[in-house]
């Protein structure tokens, strides 16, 4: 049996796609095996958000052929999509490029090459020119208790910083049916929680005239079987009356948002060609307690953006703790080649995106503690996911991890738990009831 090894580097979203090309390899008869052990093809699926981004897939791909020199090398992906031809004269030792189309036509491609090793297949195309969504499904990507679905791929934001839209595309939907039907598949499987996942959620549907994020999530809350529903990053924009009207309806609707933020200056924002303002941002925040005093919000920021000034960065420190967010995911900036803010004058010096990150890293720390604690002594309900030498840990509907005494007999189970303590800076100790 021939043997094909994967490695996967970004986001949620590639992590999909490598799950859903393995399948097919599988499908074809092919053993999956540890990237680290003899294969007879490497897939590697690029990343290309940073410049660390870039390296890091640069690496992989060299190093990769040094375990079996006569491997099939496959480079997939958004570098791959971006940078296909330097990738190509970068690491000669690549044989087939593919980018974020045609994914579904990689076994057959593989075994094209095969035959007469020729010259490097290289099947990037001009991703602007792809209009409708590639459908590609999975069985598991995760845990058995929770799993992420591709619902929606391509972006028409062009924030100033963000190389995505030109790697990805324009806005593709999954059709419903298609979303419905796997979300079925792997509810029967028993997975007890989904999350929708894609390049901008939000702008889900638009493109097919029919349909839109909240029809979407009507439609899945009414999977049998599937207890929790959660979304990957939207926009406060997302969050109007209608769909706070929607979510009164919606109890599997997790009470967890991670609604994208970037910086708390409203200057830096609209050089950023973000769109909404941190009043807009701050209403959203707002009208979810409203509705879930509970409510976790999470969400990036990007420090050293060009010409932030300290004023700027501090409005930025002073707004996340207004707005009292759950948790901060902390990026200096990295100018990408091809997007606008790359050419804007002011570039930061990288030892003041240092400095920002780490006294904005305390802020966020300070911040996640004051949330995790006011749920000491609370009940809450916890999707178990995995046992290990007498602990149990899982997550709460408002993404808190929460670990108990107890074995693999709550695994994949929602149980009611006493929050008791921190055991330290991530994770509650709590007590089955």
């Amino acid at each position: 049996m021939r043997k094909v090894a994967f490695y996967t580097l970004g986001c949620k979203v590639n992590q999909y796609d490598t799950e859903a090309v393995l399948e097919k390899f599988k499908a074809a008869n092919y053993e999956v095996v540890d990237f680290s052990d003899y294969a007879d093809v490497y897939v590697v699926n690029t990343c290309t958000v940073t410049h660390l981004s870039d390296r890091k897939c640069r690496q992989m791909l060299r190093k990769t052929k040094k375990i079996n020199e006569n491997s099939i090398l496959v480079a997939m992906g958004c570098y791959a999509q971006i940078a296909a031809d330097k990738i190509k004269d970068q690491v000669s030792e690549i044989d087939i490029i593919i980018g974020t189309d045609k994914r579904n036509q990689i076994v057959e491609v593989v075994e094209a090459f095969e035959k007469d090793r020729a010259e490097t297949i290289n099947l990037v195309s001009d991703i602007m020119d792809v209009n409708e969504f590639e459908e590609m499904t999975i069985s598991h990507l995760g845990e058995r208790t929770r799993v992420y679905i591709k619902v929606q791929e391509g972006c028409n934001n062009y924030c100033s910083y963000c190389i995505i839209p030109y790697t990805r595309g324009k806005i593709r939907s999954r059709k419903e049916e298609q979303v419905v039907e796997e979300v079925t598949k792997l509810a029967n499987l028993g997975f007890k929680e989904i999350i929708l996942t894609g390049i901008h959620v939000l702008a889900y549907g638009k493109d097919l005239g029919n349909t839109n994020l909240i029809q979407l999530l009507k439609r899945v809350h009414e999977v049998e079987g599937i207890e929790r529903i959660r979304m990957s990053s939207i926009e406060p924009v997302a969050i109007t009356k209608e769909f706070i009207d929607a979510l009164r309806e919606l109890p599997k609707v997790c009470h967890h948002f991670h609604l994208s933020l970037q910086s708390g200056s409203d200057r830096v924002l609209k050089r950023m060609n973000r769109k909404y303002t941190t009043a807009d941002y701050l209403r959203s925040v707002e009208d979810l307690r409203s509705l879930w005093p509970d409510v976790a919000i999470t969400t990036d920021i990007i420090v050293g953006f060009p010409g932030e000034t300290d004023e700027e960065f501090e409005e930025t420190v002073a707004f996340v703790e207004k707005v009292k967010l759950a948790q901060i995911h902390i990026f200096p900036f990295s100018p990408r080649e091809g997007t606008p803010a790359a050419k804007m004058k002011e570039q930061i010096a990288p030892e003041i995106k240092e400095k920002r990150e780490k006294e904005l890293a305390t802020k966020e720390k300070e911040l996640r503690l004051a949330y995790m604690k006011q749920f000491v002594g609370q009940e809450m309900e916890v999707l178990f996911e995995k046992a290990q030498d007498g602990k149990v840990s899982g997550y709460t509907s408002n993404y808190l991890r929460v670990q108990v005494a107890g074995d693999e007999t709550i695994e994949n189970t929602v149980q009611t738990v006493c929050i008791k303590n921190l055991i330290d800076e991530h994770t509650l100790l709590g007590k089955l009831k």
